[in-house]
């Protein structure tokens, strides 16, 4: 049975008449890596300062490792690792320094705790000497999570770590993340981009403050009951468009280079098949007409669950 490193209970928060985070209440079992994702402005990072003490809620309560986020907060400002979703280190002093800076900080030596970042600090090591402000954005990210670990947190709060950052560097931090459950962390991270929610063991899907699914990846999308295709031809524009129109109730929206067709639930024999499609578009005068069926993402569940 595992226990719960974060427990958040009917949390709310507002700004004037605008609720940031909405009676939101959920837990994050230890050594999980439970990934909060949805839009910018869904209330994410708002959620992300009142678990690091850095903000009071409204209402509601929450814990991290067994400790009240406003009663105990001195005490478990050492026991969390965070990093915030804007790049907060130094700027002018080097990767070095700055992991000096931070260990001294927390009481903690760099020698004592470098099993911990190893993996990430290697990559770093050449640019040691260098001023943080001069590295590129995927080297930020990685000095700011060695910073994060350098007193080896109990739990560790990710805000949006990939934002600005390129593909292959995103990948790279996530299989760090993945290095990191074998020190038994817990890692909260929040994100916009649909495909690091694969990457996390659970996730909560949120927006307008409020969490609208829990679940693992696989349980979101096997949640989705609509019949779903892929389509596409030579205007992708008018193509949305006519297929809005192939039966009521139906969606369409773009998802990359293709558009997805969300269909009515209906029994199986009122379902449109493929060829249905394919004749429709071609009877609307559409060319190079592409049409597949597809398995739901999480990004297409939680389109759904919006217009809920």
């Amino acid at each position: 049975m595992h226990l719960n490193s974060i427990s958040i209970k009917n949390i709310s928060k507002s700004y004037g008449p605008n609720k940031a985070v909405n009676n939101v209440s959920f837990d994050v079992k230890q050594g999980e890596i439970f990934g909060l994702i949805g839009p910018d402005g869904a209330g994410k990072t708002t959620l992300f300062r009142i678990l690091t003490t850095l903000l009071l809620a409204d209402s509601g309560e929450a814990t991290v490792d067994g400790l009240d986020v406003v009663r105990d907060y001195k005490t478990l400002r050492r026991r969390i690792g965070y990093m915030p979703g804007r790049f907060s280190l130094y700027q002018d002093l080097s990767v070095e320094e700055n992991l000096g800076f931070f260990a001294n900080v927390f009481g903690a030596h760099i020698r004592d705790n470098y099993d911990l970042i190893r993996d990430i600090y290697v990559q770093l090591e050449p640019f040691k000497d260098r001023r943080a402000g001069a590295l590129s954005g995927g080297m930020k990210q990685k000095l700011a999570l060695c910073c994060a670990l350098i007193h080896r947190p109990k739990v560790l709060f990710l805000d949006e770590p990939g934002t600005g950052v390129d593909p292959v560097s995103r990948k790279e931090f996530w299989d760090m993340l993945r290095r990191l459950r074998t020190a038994d962390i817990t890692i909260l991270v929040s994100t916009a981009y649909m495909d690091e929610a694969e990457l996390c063991d659970r996730v909560g899907l949120m927006q307008k403050g409020e969490i609208l699914a829990i679940d693992t990846p696989a349980g979101i999308r096997n949640s989705y009951q609509r019949p779903l295709f892929a389509a596409r031809s030579e205007d992708m524009y008018r193509l949305i468009r006519d297929l809005r129109t192939i039966e009521p109730g139906a969606d369409c929206y773009a998802f990359g280079e293709y558009a997805h067709l969300a269909l009515q639930q209906g029994n199986t024999t009122d379902r449109i098949s493929m060829k249905n499609i394919e004749e429709y578009l071609f009877k609307q005068g559409h060319s190079d007409i592409e049409v597949m069926p597809v398995q739901a993402t999480v990004e297409d569940c939680f389109i759904e669950l919006m217009k809920n």
